[in-house]
């Protein structure tokens, strides 16, 4: 159990986070990605012809494959859960949470997207549905099979709140932990969505990039005329709990979330309302004005992207805190891409070093230290959630 500070008695920590991705496997290699100037898109034929994605590499290709050896019931797994699996492992040491009430909650934008598909093909050719069909494509099994994975009995809660589902695990186990409902929390998310129907989806919105340069995503360049989100496959894991210990990475300064009003089905305000909101309640929960800098969400599109800028500039001011995202390197990986966002931040805590967007050029100096670090994540249905996270 954690040694707890009766001052920090109502400090929550992540003390492990880990990610599956095109970035990496592990924290050294996701840091290294991060300086290698050039995105990790690869070109994969999505219908009728190829378009950029960000594909996991080929290691973490081989470690699906040996779990699938070392379980034959993975093999009947969709891709999300396989990937939620692999970065909750790497996330949790079971020896370090023993007798403790440990919750898990994962939750995916699309959930059990290729099984599904398949499975659908296969009814509409007159081949059948798999008794397996139905529990294996439920977006409950995601936690229900780490869980398995990991040993835990504890409750395991699925949900999706589109791109911000990693955060909104954050938020779930904060609220269990607050109130002594769970020694510790399991929060994520994982997406595996790379499929020719979802594409063709997010080219009816219009919002795929049709560039022809391998610097495809231009999260944060404000100027662009043309969206240009690449999608992304990828599973986020971080273990929450109280106190702070020598196993605690960051800690969760406050948190803040809302929703607005929707114009459109897949709009956002112009100025980003429920960001606002999520970002003016997360200072307030932390007790700052402001922070050393911010991961946004900046998806890639024009107005995505315009109206968070918007948004941080209506709770700052002129005086901005350093501003950068990961979608130019990575892509969107939906429901996974707010706990990329946030282990961008641990890491940049870790060492001490703001990764910077090549979009975008801060005008601020960078600090002597690196000390707190707000992240956003905003999806369909208006919604926001905003972390401030610090070094311990």
């Amino acid at each position: 159990m954690l040694q707890i500070n009766k001052k920090l008695r109502t400090q929550i920590s992540i003390t492990g986070i880990s990610s599956i991705s095109a970035l990496g496997t592990v924290q050294d290699e996701v840091w290294q990605s991060y300086f290698s100037g050039r995105p990790i898109f690869s070109k994969k034929k999505l219908g009728v012809k190829e378009e950029w994605v960000s594909e996991i590499p080929k290691d973490a290709q081989s470690l699906i494959l040996h779990l699938q050896r070392t379980n034959t019931v993975y093999k009947r797994l969709d891709r999300s859960v396989l990937l939620a699996i692999l970065a909750a492992k790497k996330a949790f040491k079971s020896s370090d949470y023993s007798d403790m009430n440990i919750g898990v909650n994962i939750g995916s934008s699309r959930g059990a997207t290729g099984l599904f598909e398949t499975s659908h093909e296969q009814f509409l050719a007159g081949e059948g549905v798999s008794a397996y069909t139905s529990p294996t494509t439920t977006l409950g099994n995601i936690s229900s099979w780490v869980g398995q994975e990991l040993g835990v009995e504890g409750v395991e809660i699925g949900h999706s709140v589109t791109c911000s589902t990693s955060l909104h695990a954050i938020l779930n186990g904060l609220a269990w932990l607050k109130s002594d409902m769970a020694d510790a929390f399991v929060v994520g998310g994982s997406e595996a969505a790379l499929t020719a129907y979802t594409l063709a989806q997010m080219k009816a919105m219009k919002l795929y990039t049709n560039s022809a340069n391998i610097l495809a995503c231009e999260s944060m360049r404000f100027q662009k005329k043309r969206n240009t989100m690449v999608l992304g496959e990828a599973a986020g894991v971080a273990v929450l709990e109280k106190g702070v210990s020598e196993r605690t990475q960051g800690i969760i300064e406050g948190f803040g979330f809302a929703s607005e009003k929707l114009e459109h089905l897949s709009s956002i305000s112009e100025n980003a309302v429920c960001l606002q909101k999520s970002m003016r309640m997360a200072l307030l929960k932390a007790g700052i004005k402001t922070v050393d800098a911010i991961v946004m969400h900046a998806p890639g599109t024009v107005k995505g992207d315009a109206s968070e800028l918007n948004a941080i500039k209506a709770v700052f001011g002129k005086d901005l805190p350093l501003l950068t995202s990961n979608k130019w390197l990575v892509g969107h990986t939906f429901g996974a891409s707010g706990m990329l966002n946030v282990e961008m931040g641990i890491l940049m805590l870790k060492h001490n070093r703001f990764i910077e967007n090549p979009f975008f050029g801060n005008e601020r100096l960078l600090p002597r230290e690196l000390k707190t670090i707000l992240v956003n994540a905003v999806g369909f249905g208006g919604n926001a959630v905003s972390i401030i996270i610090s070094k311990p």
